[in-house]
C-alpha cells in the first residue's frame, strides 16, 4: 500500500535527486506521475517510446521527462536524460513510497512461542506462525498467511495477504512475495514402482536471497536434497513455477506463466520472456535472453537472445506452414541429393 498523492516535490528537486537536464520553471510543482494520454495538470508525463510521439503533443501534463532525441518536440518544461523509463520509474517510487507497518501482533493471528518476531515487525490477522520462526526488524506478514516451523525472514520484507512459506525455507531481506505465492512446497520427485508412483521426501529448503519479488500465484519447490535457490534481486512475475532444486541467478527478471524444470541453473542478468518453457538438467548462461513463448530444450553457454517460438499468422496460412514444416527432413534430403548430382554433372563436364 502506498501513501495518498499528497507530497508534491518542484522540478528541481527532482534533477537535484535523479540529475538529467531541466528545461523549463525549476519551481514548478509535480504531485504524481501519469501517462501521456491521462496526465493532468500537477503530473509528470514520460516518453520512452517514439510510437506515442503523437500523445506527447496533445499531453496535458504540467512536465514531461524525454530523451534527448525528443528533447525539441514539446514546449513543455522538461526534464531531459539517457533513460526516460529508469528515470520515471525513479520518480515514481518517490512520489508513492510504501506505508510503513504498524508494529505488533493482531489478536487473532497464531504465533508459536518459540518465534522470535522483531518489535518493529507487524503480524497481520488470522495469520499464522510456527516454531522456531524468525522474523526481522519492520517485515510485514499480512492477513491469513502460513508460515511453517523453522523458517527465517530478514528485515524490511513484505508477505502480501495468503502467502504460505513452508518449514525451514530462508527469506532474505527486502524480499516481496505477493498473494497467493508459495515458497517451499514439495518438489515433483517421484519414482515408479511397479506402475505405482512412489514419493520421495523433499528433504532440501528454498532459499530466497535479497531483494527478490515473487508475484501472485507463483509457486518455488523446495529442494529434493538440496537447496533451491532464487539468488538476490530476482524478480519473478505471476503464476511461473520454479521446480525443485533450479537456481536462478542474481537480477534475472521472469515473466508471467514461465516452467522452469527440476535442477536447470539459469545465470545472473538474464530474462526469460512469459509462458516460456524451460526443460530439467540444463544450465542457462549469464546474460541470456529468452523470448516469449519459446521452448529451451538444451543448454545455452553463450549470452545473446533466443527464439523459438512460430510466429502467428491467418489461421489457414498457418495450417499450411505447420504441414510444410514436418517435411523439412525429407526437403533437407532431397536437397542434399540434388547437390550431390549436380556435383557430379559438374565434374563429368568437358
Amino acid at each position: 500500500m502506498t501513501e495518498p498523492a499528497g507530497t508534491t516535490y518542484t522540478l528541481g528537486d527532482l534533477v537535484a535527486r535523479f540529475g538529467g537536464e531541466l528545461v523549463g520553471d525549476p519551481t514548478l510543482e509535480i504531485r504524481q506521475v501519469a501517462t501521456l494520454e491521462r496526465a493532468t495538470r500537477g503530473d509528470i508525463a514520460f516518453l520512452a517510446n517514439p510510437k506515442y510521439r503523437s500523445q506527447l503533443k496533445a499531453t496535458r501534463a504540467s512536465a514531461v521527462i524525454l530523451e534527448a532525441s525528443a528533447r525539441a518536440d514539446t514546449e513543455l518544461p522538461r526534464i531531459v536524460c539517457d533513460h526516460a523509463y529508469l528515470y520515471f520509474a525513479r520518480v515514481s517510487t518517490l512520489l508513492n513510497p510504501v506505508l510503513p507497518a504498524m508494529p505488533g501482533v493482531h489478536a487473532s493471528a497464531v504465533v508459536d512461542p518459540s518465534a522470535r518476531i522483531a518489535e518493529s515487525a507487524s503480524i497481520g490477522a488470522l495469520s499464522c506462525i510456527g516454531r522456531n520462526v524468525t522474523i526481522g526488524p519492520r517485515t510485514r506478514i499480512d492477513e491469513g498467511c502460513a508460515i511453517g516451523d523453522g523458517v527465517r525472514i530478514g528485515a524490511d520484507a513484505r508477505l502480501y495477504p495468503g502467502v504460505v512459506v513452508y518449514h525451514d525455507c530462508v527469506l532474505g531481506d527486502r524480499v516481496i512475495l505477493h498473494s497467493g505465492a508459495v515458497v517451499g512446497a514439495d518438489g515433483f520427485g517421484l519414482a515408479n514402482d511397479g506402475g505405482r508412483w512412489l514419493k520421495i521426501p523433499q528433504i532440501g529448503r528454498a532459499i530466497l536471497g535479497n531483494d527478490v519479488e515473487v508475484g501472485a500465484n507463483t509457486t518455488i519447490d523446495r529442494g529434493a536434497m538440496d537447496d533451491t535457490v532464487i539468488e538476490e534481486g530476482v524478480k519473478l512475475d505471476n503464476q511461473i513455477q520454479v521446480a525443485h532444486n533450479v537456481r536462478i541467478g542474481a537480477h534475472t527478471a521472469v515473466a508471467g506463466c514461465v516452467g522452469i524444470a527440476g535442477s536447470t541453473r539459469i545465470g545472473k542478468h538474464c530474462t526469460i520472456g512469459g509462458a516460456a518453457m524451460i526443460i530439467g538438467h540444463l544450465d542457462i548462461a549469464d546474460h541470456v535472453n529468452i523470448s516469449v513463448a519459446t521452448l529451451i530444450t538444451k543448454s545455452i553457454d553463450q549470452p545473446g537472445t533466443y527464439t523459438s517460438a512460430m510466429p502467428f499468422a491467418e489461421h489457414r496460412a498457418w495450417l499450411k506452414q505447420a504441414v510444410q514444416l514436418r517435411h523439412l527432413d525429407q526437403w533437407a534430403h532431397r536437397i542434399e541429393q540434388l547437390e550431390k548430382r549436380i556435383n557430379e554433372l559438374e565434374r563429368n563436364q568437358p
